[in-house]
């Protein structure tokens, strides 16, 4: 039986170029962010995949490179779940700054375990264990059982909000997941075993 899940972080957004906490705020891609959509679903396409059904954040960036992708996919009436379990991790009181003027504020030590330690969040956000407590029931919930009755399943999300099922489905630690990068429009295809583990996966680039 086919139990395919790709996972796809969105193309480059605007706040990611100019290098700042993004988090739940909503910016747009930029021109080489939508470029990478519209390669990712190039790759997704030249790889004969055809999705049953699409889930994303309510974030524009992720919904925006959803729709690229699957109008390459010539799959663009295609059934959409939105959910805010899907978001980015929330920065809290870090979101809009420069991260190199937040260095400058709180220390390079005091940035670096907030962006790097697994449950240490910023004042006023989510830690990458909080951000994983919401992705991970919901995909339990209602990704992983379309995923197992055998449709193929297209997930759009952010960085961290991958890392979380990155690090479920690949059994990873705290620890090791926070070493792994979420390239921006880079297709992960996953084909998973009837109880949910990984049968195989694919990094699809150029």
């Amino acid at each position: 039986m086919n139990r395919t899940l790709v996972l796809v972080r969105h193309g480059q957004s605007e706040w990611n170029k100019k290098n700042l906490f993004t988090g739940w705020a909503d910016p747009g891609l930029t021109e080489k962010g939508i470029e990478e959509a519209i390669r990712a679903g190039q790759l997704l396409s030249e790889k004969g995949l055809k999705f049953d059904i699409a889930f994303t954040s309510v974030l524009s960036r992720a919904q925006h490179t959803l729709t690229l992708m699957l109008k390459e996919l010539k799959q663009t009436g295609l059934e959409t779940i939105f959910d805010q379990a899907l978001n980015e991790r929330n920065y809290g009181d870090l979101v809009g700054l420069n991260k190199d003027d937040a260095r400058k504020k709180w220390g390079d030590e005091q940035v670096h375990i907030w962006r790097r330690s697994f449950d240490t969040p910023p004042p006023g956000g989510e830690s990458l264990k909080d951000t994983a407590d919401r992705v991970l029931p919901y995909y339990e919930s209602q990704i992983k059982p379309r995923v197992l009755g055998g449709e193929t399943v297209i997930v759009s999300a952010h960085g961290n909000s991958l890392r979380a099922l990155v690090m479920s489905l690949e059994g990873l630690s705290g620890e090791e997941i926070l070493q792994r990068e979420i390239a921006t429009g880079v297709p992960l295809v996953y084909q998973l075993n009837a109880d949910g583990s990984i049968a195989s996966n694919e990094i699809l680039i150029d």
